[in-house]
């Protein structure tokens, strides 16, 4: 499990559009890191849609947004359109990268144990340091709300 201070895994991965983005690209400014289940969900378009919403005040901070979840990039693309999201979603289908960041975790129903995506945020520094974590994430409609307000609030 990451915690805070430690430094953020590194990646390169697909994203919506046929790109590919690397975390270290990113150096030099704040990113928020949100692991979600899946693309077109009722839970998932909630969420996409508040950091939509709240996406003004991330790109006045300079900070950046970045989508993750096993979807291809096929996936990806009809729900960047179809939500009008302005930030990439990348594309994890073997959960490489949400393994490496504890966004996927072993679950038990009834008898049965399997790997499940559990909704989870980081929020990474300008030099890669993790300096927030947001586990198990409930409230998706207050999500991008609260994570901004921790972001502008003073260190």
């Amino acid at each position: 499990m990451l915690r805070i201070g430690d430094a953020a895994p590194d990646f390169e991965a697909p994203v919506d559009g046929g790109g590919v983005i690397r975390l270290s690209d990113l150096r030099g400014r704040k990113v928020v890191l949100y692991f979600y289940p899946n693309d077109s969900t009722p839970t998932c378009t909630v969420e996409a849609c508040t950091f939509r919403a709240m996406h003004p005040g991330f790109a006045a901070k300079k900070v950046a947004v970045v989508g993750v979840s096993g979807n291809s990039v096929e996936s990806h693309d009809r729900f960047k359109v179809r939500h009008r999201l302005p930030f990439p979603l990348v594309s994890d289908p073997d959960r490489r990268i949400a393994t490496a960041y504890g966004a996927r975790r072993k679950k038990k129903l009834l008898w049965i144990e399997y790997m499940s995506s559990v909704r989870t945020t980081y929020v990474i520094d300008e030099e890669g340091k993790i300096t927030a974590v947001y586990h198990n994430v409930a409230n998706v409609f207050a999500h991008a709300s609260r994570v901004l307000g921790d972001i502008e609030k003073p260190a």
